[in-house]
């Protein structure tokens, strides 16, 4: 009971002292003057390291990184020594990569370039009739059907062929009222007033006219094709009755077709009416040529995609309606736009990186925005410029989701970068542990540039081991996560070694 309560104010006092130094750092850090970080950031006001004669940007605490120092000495956050921050490796500057190193990774260059971009977007449709070259046939009459010339739907009709034969007996009263003024010369008032009923009783005048050659009331007459093409509706059958208003026939002209094609919405602002599309059908060697003659208002929810009509001739009759076609419409021309090969970027899900290769060779990653595809190139909207290089191969090698800066860092070094976190040793003594959080006392460790101070950790995942007190030197393995530094293996060593 007396240890843990002694584990217990231990830890409260460290962490009281820690949270004091650090209160006691942000009163007495002073900040570099206005204007002071960006020159020193411009490397406009280096400083020399006394030890290695190095220019120096500023001196920080690696634990507080955010506040810089004009000059080295102690931290006032935590009990080491502040680490310099040299010019030649600021942030942004870029990191060189050996001749040896680039060739172990495959690495290969590409030039940023203009090209004209006139990739053609393709889409696919259905081939459906020409509603402009439709016509119905229509019954004007009540009467009855003797004979029906065209007995199937989809038979091939031609202009003025005889479709069916219509017996209409409410002629009969009218036409032989007409035929009788006419024979007793009662006046040419009377016989156009007749006349004009006739017409008004939808009679045809070639019935008229044969009805006014045999002196007998015509009351038969024939349906006949207004147009050549296909009968795609036939809505009557041998002696069935007609009514005023009744679809009889519906006869469609394939002669010209057109094609329903489904252009992705986001896309659909590249076409244009007008510009010329090649339809491509399955079975048939050739392309057919046709033009874009609308693209309709109207989005299909679930596709999100907009129709776009093309008109095309229909030689041979080969285009059926309900074939499915391949469509590409020819773009037309634009001005030069800068290019690079898809496999150089990066793609992160939020943006897209490319590393490019500055004049001093060093390697630096650029945000760019891409626009257009162009067969294994893609544009650049922004970000580069004509002639820049950029890496086209191996460049994943260079990157890291956590820090881009630490990965290349690391390839500097000879060393690839790897997916997991880096693991530090270091040496110390057990300040205070429980189940969540050890502190240790520990010297100077160079990989992760720290020097000799008292600090608190994660306790490992796996429990600290029961030969460790507070007090035992201990040789310990910790790993950064965040702002967070997990231990990963806690292990005693010899009495005298120091930390």
């Amino acid at each position: 009971m007396k240890t843990t309560t002694r584990i217990a104010l231990s830890c409260f006092a460290a962490a009281g002292i820690a949270m004091g130094a650090y209160q006691l750092g942000m009163r007495h850090a002073t900040p570099l003057p206005p204007g002071e970080d960006a020159a020193m950031s411009s490397g406009a006001n280096t400083k020399l390291d006394p030890k290695t004669g190095r220019p120096v940007l500023y001196w920080h605490d690696p634990m507080v990184p955010a506040t810089k120092f004009d000059k080295p000495g102690k931290s006032p956050f935590m009990d080491m020594q502040l680490v310099p921050v040299y010019a030649d490796e600021a942030a942004g500057a870029g990191v060189s990569v050996s001749s040896g190193v680039a060739q172990n990774l495959g690495m290969r260059t590409a030039m940023v370039r203009k090209v004209n971009i006139q990739s053609p977007l393709e889409a696919v449709g259905v081939v459906a009739q020409n509603e402009r070259g439709t016509e119905v046939v229509q019954s004007r009459i009540t009467g009855y059907v003797e004979r029906l010339q065209v007995r199937a739907v989809f038979d091939s009709v031609r202009k003025g062929q005889t479709l069916a034969t219509i017996y209409a007996p409410e002629w009969a009263s009218a036409l032989e009222e007409y035929l009788g003024i006419r024979r007793t010369q009662a006046g040419p008032a009377l016989v156009d007033a007749a006349r004009a009923r006739l017409r008004l009783l939808s009679i045809a005048d070639d019935v008229v006219a044969r009805s006014e050659q045999s002196g007998i009331a015509q009351t038969r007459f024939s349906l006949v094709a207004p147009t050549s093409g296909v009968v795609v509706e036939l809505g009557v059958r041998d002696g069935a009755m007609v009514t005023p208003g009744m679809t009889l026939f519906r006869i469609t002209d394939l002669s010209n077709v057109w094609i329903m094609a489904d252009v992705p919405a986001a896309v659909a602002s590249q076409i244009r009416v007008g510009s010329n599309a090649e339809v491509f059908v399955t079975g048939m060697p050739d392309s057919i040529a046709g033009k874009l003659s609308a693209i309709l208002p109207d989005v299909d929810p679930a596709t999100r995609t907009l129709k776009a009509r093309i008109e095309l001739r229909n030689p041979g009759l080969m285009l059926k309606p309900g074939m499915f076609v391949r469509v590409t419409f020819q773009q037309p021309s634009s001005a030069p736009v800068l290019v690079i090969p898809q496999e150089a970027v990066i793609a992160t899900g939020k943006r897209n990186v490319v590393i490019v290769v500055n004049v001093d060779g060093k390697y630096t990653p650029v945000e760019i925005q891409l626009g257009r595809e162009n067969g294994s190139d893609v544009e650049v909207k922004s970000g580069l410029s004509e002639g820049q290089k950029v890496v086209a191969s191996g460049q994943f090698l260079l990157d890291s989701e956590a820090s881009f800066k630490s990965g290349l860092s690391r390839l500097d070094s000879g060393t690839p970068a790897v997916a997991t976190p880096q693991v530090h040793v270091g040496n110390g003594k057990l300040v205070a542990m429980d189940a969540d959080e050890v502190t240790i006392s520990h010297g100077p460790i160079d990989s992760i540039q720290w020097g000799a101070m008292t600090m608190p950790f994660k306790a490992p995942k796996a429990g600290m081991s029961k030969d460790l007190k507070v007090g035992s030197q201990v040789k310990f393995e910790f790993t950064q996560q965040g702002d967070a530094y997990q231990l990963e293996r806690v292990t005693p060593t010899a009495a005298g070694a120091k930390p």
